[in-house]
């Protein structure tokens, strides 16, 4: 019996990929999102022993599939099958604060938010208050 493959992605790498998916959402990654990115990794429990060279990676592995037919699901695959549930609201407040850390959003990221909601499986009722809670921490 052989050894198990070992995921490809760390929960990490998916929270990564999360962030950078909502900032490439718009076509249009402003630096506000790539700072709070870098910050969010910079600063979070969850991030500790992550390696910040991962970054760049992620985000060529995000790009990557956005330019394929079925990469969106390709990436909600991934994130599915690496990310453990309970980072699933982890991975959507992470998301909220880059889509609102311009300070807009745009028509694009609130689509790409509520299918974030869906394919994590996100409670209504939870999002709603993490969504509160990332625009009360980006007003200007």
């Amino acid at each position: 019996m052989t050894e198990p493959t070992p995921h490809p992605l760390t929960p990490q790498d998916c929270l990564v990929a999360i962030m950078v998916a909502v900032s490439a959402s718009d076509e249009n990654i402003r630096t506000s999102e790539l700072m709070e990115i870098q910050s969010a990794v910079n600063m979070l429990p969850i991030f500790a022993d992550y390696d910040i060279d991962r970054i760049k990676r992620m985000s060529q592995t995000v790009f990557d599939l956005f330019e394929q037919e079925d990469g969106l699901d390709a990436l909600f695959g991934l994130i599915r099958d690496n990310l453990p549930e309970r980072l699933h609201e982890t991975a959507y407040a992470l998301a909220c604060d880059v889509a609102a850390s311009d300070g807009k959003l745009a028509e694009t990221e609130l689509e790409f938010l509520a299918e974030i909601r869906y394919e994590l499986n996100i409670d209504r009722l939870h999002a709603a208050a993490i969504e509160r809670g990332a625009r009360a921490r980006h007003v200007t």
